[in-house]
């Protein structure tokens, strides 16, 4: 236990502390821009400085004498030391560099250099000294000093030492600098600290001793800083130095303080880096898609391809089925596909194909989108985006929106690549043949008993006798004639029923292929984009995570 009733290694080694510095890396890489610089920056400085103090780990613990000016933090020290190593003067502030007291016979040079303290006292064991074998005390210059390099001086050690040692007085323990600025940041840092009410000598009554005592460990639990049993020393007397001694003893003989510290740095950065992800990642709303199908699906001049297929349709088959009489009109109409540069692929007389000039073209003769259509192209991508951060931090909602919004040249290309490429005509139906083949029977007949007739009437002309067969009280001839056409344009009438029920078929068999094309572009230009920052977002939130545990 340092200040807390509970292990100072707790929780420390459930995940190795490289490891953490990794996850911690690799989550600053995987979030990029989408990070909070500034905690970023701050991140990338406590991964270098946990990947040094490891470097250097060996059996030594900084332990770091902080306070305000005036708490007595010097005199502390030098008791602790047992002898006048930093210096003490009424004059404020006194202590402008860091001095620190080593204990133990181990090398203390190379973790002195990276502190960068010069001002080093060796400590010769005297009786209870062994206890603290291994231990690097420093006296740090106030943190709330008028001389501003004292300041950063404090703060740069600060952020190097295992063990912080908080040393408050009793006119200046509530300052708001000790708190706001050092403690409460802390929350993750409870087991490599210990808090000191320092000159306790100077309140007369003891009662009053323990007010305050219980007045600053409440104000540091509400800092978030832990529950700390609050060290009542004062260096002129002496009270309480044993007290402080044995604790930092304890501290020194787990050899453990180290990593807790640079555990509970990580801890703080994740948490920090955090703020800038949210609890969960959402996923992508079926309606924004659907809106966005939609959009596209319009702008790519999907309906004008699916009323040219039914056209087309309803063509070919009257050509082909209909009454042979009347079909070859259907010559005489333009193919709505080939005006689009779509569907048939056959080679013309010069041997060009369609698909020849669409590749040197690059587009179909669809027309390009309407205004109204690009816009609303936009709009759906953008709420696709927008549904999909509606929880995330605005950094992050702002990279889901440039995800979303490809430029319009590649989409307007992409879309009309996916008409362009998707079949629009299939194997002709057989009925097709079948009617064409009844209808071209039924044409024969009738034309049979027109020629019949006309030869009759040709003979009775001249007066020569001619005898024709009757079918019942109908001549043969006539019944030919007469059955032949009205055959035929009852059977041209069912061919044409039949010919707008294929007509919706093939245009819905048509429609669910461009869906599938239409869909491929939005996932292409639109979703997958989008799904990328999203999987970086949940990649980055599960580091964290797992960086913080």
């Amino acid at each position: 236990m340092i200040g807390r009733r509970r292990s100072p290694g707790r929780g420390a080694g459930m995940v190795p502390l490289t490891e953490r510095a990794e996850r911690l890396r690799s989550a600053l890489d995987v979030g990029g821009d989408e990070l909070d610089p500034g905690a970023v920056a701050q991140a990338r400085g406590v991964v270098q400085r946990v990947q040094e103090r490891w470097a250097l780990k060996g059996g030594r613990t900084v332990v770091a004498l902080a306070g305000s000016t005036g708490s007595g933090k010097s005199s502390l020290f030098n008791a602790l030391v047992g002898r006048e190593v930093s210096t003490i003067s009424p004059r404020r502030p006194t202590t402008a560099e860091a001095s620190a007291a080593v204990w133990g016979e181990e090398p203390a040079g190379e973790l002195l250099d990276w502190l960068g303290i010069g001002d080093r006292h060796q400590v010769v064991a005297d009786g209870d000294e062994g206890e603290l074998d291994g231990l690097v005390l420093v006296d740090l210059p106030d943190f709330d000093s008028r001389e501003l390099r004292h300041r950063v001086e404090a703060d740069r050690v600060l952020e190097r030492a295992d063990v912080f040692v908080w040393v408050a007085d009793p006119q200046k323990y509530a300052d708001a600098r000790l708190h706001d600025d050092y403690l409460q940041p802390l929350r993750h840092h409870d087991t490599v600290m210990l808090v000191v009410l320092n000159q306790v000598d100077r309140i007369r009554d003891k009662d009053d001793v323990q007010q305050v005592r219980d007045d600053l460990r409440r104000l540091v639990q509400a800092d978030g800083a832990g529950d700390h049993d609050v060290i009542v020393t004062s260096a002129r007397t002496g009270e309480g130095l044993q007290d402080l001694r044995a604790r930092i003893a304890t501290v020194v003989s787990a050899r453990n303080a180290a990593e807790a510290r640079l555990v509970a740095d990580l801890r703080t950065s994740a948490d920090r880096v955090g703020e800038g992800v949210a609890p969960q990642t959402p996923v992508l709303t079926e309606a924004a898609d659907d809106r966005l199908h939609d959009a596209l699906k319009q702008a790519s001049g999907v309906p004008v391809v699916l009323d040219a297929i039914e056209r087309d349709y309803l063509r070919q088959a009257n050509a082909r089925a209909g009454w042979p009489f009347t079909r070859w009109m259907s010559a005489l109409r333009p193919d709505p596909l080939k005006r689009l540069r779509l569907g048939d692929d056959t080679p013309g007389p010069a041997g060009i194909a369609p698909s020849d000039v669409r590749a040197v073209l690059g587009r179909s003769s669809l027309p390009s989108p309407t205004p109204a259509a690009r816009a609303n192209v936009q709009l759906a991508s953008r709420q696709v985006a927008e549904d999909a951060g509606t929880e995330l931090p605005v950094r992050w909602q702002e990279a889901l929106v440039e995800a979303a919004s490809p430029t319009e040249d590649n989409l307007a290309d992409a879309l009309d690549q996916a008409v362009v490429s998707t079949p629009l005509r299939t194997r002709a139906p057989v009925w097709w043949s079948v009617l064409g083949v009844l209808q071209l029977v039924l044409a024969l007949l009738a034309v049979a008993g027109l020629l019949w007739l006309a030869l009759v009437a040709v003979l009775g002309w001249f007066a020569l006798p001619v005898d024709v067969p009757f079918w019942g009280p109908v001549p043969i001839p006539l019944a030919l004639l007469v059955g032949g056409l009205v055959a035929g344009l009852l059977l041209a009438m069912v061919a044409a029923v039949a010919a707008r029920v294929g007509a919706r078929r093939r245009r819905r068999h048509v429609e669910e292929l461009l869906d599938d094309a239409i869909d491929e572009v939005s996932y292409q230009h639109v979703r997958r984009p989008v799904t990328t920052v999203l999987d970086r977002h949940e990649k980055t939130r599960e580091l964290l995570e797992r960086a913080g545990a």
